[in-house]
């Protein structure tokens, strides 16, 4: 194939965002026009769809727009001012150090549902021709307007005070740091998020990326697929 246009899923390792994930596929692949659909976190880690080529990056949006799944590990008794590890942390003074596994399934089932969703000020939502973590890092807290979301099955995969881990279905534009935080306020106990790791878009799964360490410019458009 010489210098197809399509799109690879892409296993993003820990530590690096997700430019830098263009970056280096644009070194392996010699091509300037690459783009990804939804960015995650450099603490975050998992699938990641890139699109290689003009063509393909035109059609970008057609993945963004699809649903996700995520299994997070959410540490509670403590906060974050980005709603995950990466912050300043701020820990709780509580008077009970565990709670019931009955209380904690109660709350995760009261955010299974349409609603909406206040994105975190460490996002790179837009307001106003700003990032809003731009406006964080400035110092600035300004009040966002929330979005409408769906969660449509939170299921808990294990609780050992003070870490609950679950796997989280959900609608595009979904925040699952904001999530974590809001599961924290629901309990009382404050929480953020400790780690993330998006396991399928749409129909993608983990079982398909391949880890940027395994690409070379001699294979990589053997993993490059189209969508028509």
């Amino acid at each position: 194939m010489n210098n197809p246009s399509g799109f690879i899923i892409i296993n993003k390792p820990l530590g690096i965002t997700s430019h830098d994930v263009i970056d280096k596929l644009r070194k392996i692949t010699g091509l300037k026009k690459i783009g990804h659909a939804g960015t995650l976190d450099p603490f975050a880690t998992g699938v990641l769809i890139c699109a290689i080529g003009r063509e393909a990056t035109r059609e970008i949006s057609w993945f963004v727009k699809m649903d996700k799944e995520y299994e997070a590990e959410i540490r509670l008794g403590a906060a974050s001012d980005t709603y995950d590890r990466t912050g300043a942390i701020i820990n709780y003074e509580l008077s009970i150090t565990n709670y019931e596994l009955d209380n904690i399934k109660s709350i995760l089932k009261g955010f299974v549902g349409k609603q909406k969703q206040v994105p975190p000020m460490y996002s790179a939502k837009k307001v106003g021709g700003k990032k809003l973590y731009q406006l964080a890092r400035a110092g600035k807290e300004i009040k966002r307007q929330p979005a409408e979301i769906e969660i449509y099955n939170i299921e808990l995969l294990k609780y050992k005070w003070p870490f609950l881990n679950i796997k989280v279905k959900c609608s595009s534009g979904t925040y699952i740091r904001s999530l974590a935080h809001d599961i924290g306020q629901k309990l009382g106990s404050g929480a953020y998020l400790n780690e993330l790791k998006r396991i399928a878009v749409g129909d993608f799964n983990i079982d398909q990326a391949i880890d940027l360490k395994n690409l070379d410019k001699n294979n990589w458009s053997d993993f490059v697929f189209l969508i028509k």
